[in-house]
């Protein structure tokens, strides 16, 4: 949980940043922005920080490893410390984004550093450095009454409802990576992956709330893809199953691995078969997880949004199944049409 409501933005450094792929240039700032205007200090601190609210952490790592040789975490490690000038590793940071926007995709954009006192992360007050990278231009119309005549000027902007990429290096947990949290409005894009794998070079933190991410994403790629390969199973069985693992982690506290296969799969032949499914799917994602762990909630109702209960009926009919499977039951006619019978009690 991050609370920001006294904090305060002490320093901010701003950069042009283009593609070096497409030919563009690297356009470096001499001196820190100055935030003497309150208006603006108070525009930017709301617009660097109002959407980090996710309970979802990463730390620093590298090639080998060993997260001390990434060098986001050098610049920051030395800010932090008081070794290095704000600006200066600024413009490393942004030397660096320069280096790694090499994709063809990646677009030009303002990069902003910024320093944070007093910020309240999971209820303890530490520092922070965010960086932020603008890439969508606004246009705009302004009206000049400065002479007799008024006039309608046009200029463009960054938008200030949420910047396009950005990251929050907190400083806590030196010797595990920091704790960091990122935003990024284009992450379902390939190109968008250089941010978090090329330039951050983060990974998830082993945490209850990964741990929880990754598990329900475990079971919903079983139930939807590896069980009707082995198993005969229909729509409505398998959103009976997503539907009973979701429950399972929205009334519980902690995780038990064996408890959850027998009150959700039942089934011996198909826990035997999440087992093996569960094993290899770690193994080949390189995910570390324990068998017994405390379940975050904030991950839960994440997942909530992909796990879905809509059985899709051609392009007439899609119905929403919460509850008992056995109140809706498949059947062919004699001409082959396919077709479900429901049962209820009342309209609603």
């Amino acid at each position: 949980m991050i609370d920001y409501s006294a904090s305060t933005l002490d320093e901010v450094s701003a950069h042009k940043v283009g593609n070096k792929n497409n030919g563009e240039d690297l356009i470096i700032s001499k001196h820190r922005l100055d935030l003497s205007d309150q208006s603006v200090e108070e525009l930017l601190h709301k617009y660097f920080l109002n959407h980090f609210k996710s309970e979802e952490y990463f730390n620093f790592t590298f090639t080998n490893e060993d997260f001390t040789m990434n060098p986001i975490y050098k610049y920051c490690h030395d800010v932090f410390e008081g070794i290095g000038d704000f600006h200066l590793n600024s413009i490393n940071i942004a030397k660096h984004l320069y280096e790694t926007s090499n994709h063809p995709n990646i677009k030009d954009g303002d990069l902003f550093i910024a320093f944070f006192s007093r910020l309240m992360v999971d209820y303890k007050e530490v520092n922070a450095i965010g960086i932020f990278k603008s890439e969508s231009r606004q246009s705009f119309l302004k009206l000049d009454t400065s002479g007799k005549d008024f006039q309608m000027i046009s200029d463009e902007g960054m938008k200030l409802d949420k910047p396009d990429k950005g990251c929050l290096i907190i400083n806590d947990e030196s010797d595990k990576g920091y704790k960091v949290c990122i935003i990024d409005r284009t992450n379902r894009s390939e190109e968008a992956l250089f941010w978090k794998d090329n330039f951050l070079m983060i990974s998830p933190r082993k945490d209850e709330y990964h741990q929880t991410t990754d598990f329900l994403d475990i079971a919903r790629q079983f139930v939807t893809k590896a069980l009707p390969e082995n198993f005969e199973v229909n729509k409505s069985d398998q959103i009976d199953l997503l539907n009973r693992s979701m429950e399972y982690f929205k009334t519980r506290d902690t995780f038990d691995k064996e408890e959850f296969e027998q009150e959700v799969f039942q089934d011996e032949s198909v826990i035997e078969s999440f087992k093996q499914f569960d094993q290899s799917y770690r193994q080949e994602n390189k995910i570390e997880m324990e068998d017994n762990f405390d379940i975050n909630l904030s991950a839960v109702k994440k997942q909530n949004r992909v796990y879905k209960s809509i059985l899709k009926l051609d392009r007439n009919f899609h119905i929403y199944i919460h509850g008992n499977k056995d109140l809706i039951v498949p059947g062919v006619e004699k001409d082959g049409r396919k077709f479900y019978k429901i049962y209820y009690e009342e309209e609603n």
